[in-house]
């Protein structure tokens, strides 16, 4: 039977074995769009390795010794804090995603975001950067294949509360910002980059105010109901200043009506 043959089902079967004898790892996990069933044929496999860093058993030479071809980055690799490295592998034919999670780091972003506490951290490829409690949604969303994982109970009615407004707060500056400093000097580069980013700000917010987890950024303007803005960055008839105005007023207004639903 050659790899290409082989079914997906035998496939993460074996991977997830693979992964899981690695030294330190208490847990395997699938995520992104082939754990949530909206995935296609050419989706990668994005998977997840819990150890304790305390424990200081695990190492990724123990997953670059496996032997698959791509790059395995050290811990911290990817710029440390939650989101602290992994790997982009070619196993079987099939792209794979290794993130690492840590155990004592998870369980302590957990305990914070039932508090509603939470930070910010910025990560490449994420306009808005992510939240700490990125690692909790995983806990809430994604498939666990081998070992086990703590599980958040619902969404924590303390971070449902708490983190619209400070995620609308970063965005409402970031459009200050724009206004008051890119705008007179019509850098429009500058101006549409800082309403992108204002705009996955404001989905986040909307996403917390519903309660839904987010992940990453791929869906989130649509699932925030904010793929509006392709228009009024768009429309060649604006002037900068009046682009920022018509952004805000876009973003408030689906700010606000998840707050009040």
């Amino acid at each position: 039977m050659t790899a290409e043959s082989v079914t997906d089902d035998v496939f993460l079967d074996r991977l997830a074995d693979r992964l899981d004898a690695l030294p330190g790892v208490h847990a395997v996990t699938l995520g992104g769009s082939r754990a949530q069933g909206t995935h296609t044929a050419a989706s990668d496999w994005d998977t997840a390795v819990y150890y304790r860093g305390s424990e200081g058993l695990f190492e990724p030479r123990h997953l670059r010794d496996v032997g698959w071809e791509g790059e395995v980055s050290e811990i911290g690799g990817w710029g440390g804090g939650v989101f602290n490295g992994g790997a982009w592998l070619s196993v079987d034919g099939r792209r794979v995603d290794v993130h690492y999670r840590d155990l004592d780091v998870v369980e302590h972003e957990l305990a914070e975001a039932e508090a509603g506490r939470f930070h910010w951290e910025p990560l490449m490829f994420h306009l808005a950067g992510i939240p700490s409690y990125l690692v909790v949604a995983e806990l809430a969303v994604n498939r666990v294949l081998r070992g086990g994982t703590p599980r958040p109970d619902g969404y924590p009615a303390a971070l449902r509360k708490a983190a619209p407004e400070v995620w609308w707060g970063r965005a409402s500056i970031t459009l200050d910002y724009a206004k008051g400093n890119s705008v007179p000097l019509g850098a429009r580069t500058e101006v549409l980059g800082a309403v992108a980013g204002a705009a996955m700000q404001a989905g986040h917010a909307v996403l917390a105010a519903r309660g839904e987890w987010v992940t990453n950024e791929k869906r989130l303007l649509e699932r925030a109901g904010l793929r509006e803005i392709d228009r009024v960055i768009g429309d060649p008839a604006l002037g900068l200043e009046e682009l920022v105005d018509q952004a805000r007023e876009l973003m408030a207004r689906a700010v606000a009506d998840a707050q009040q639903a």
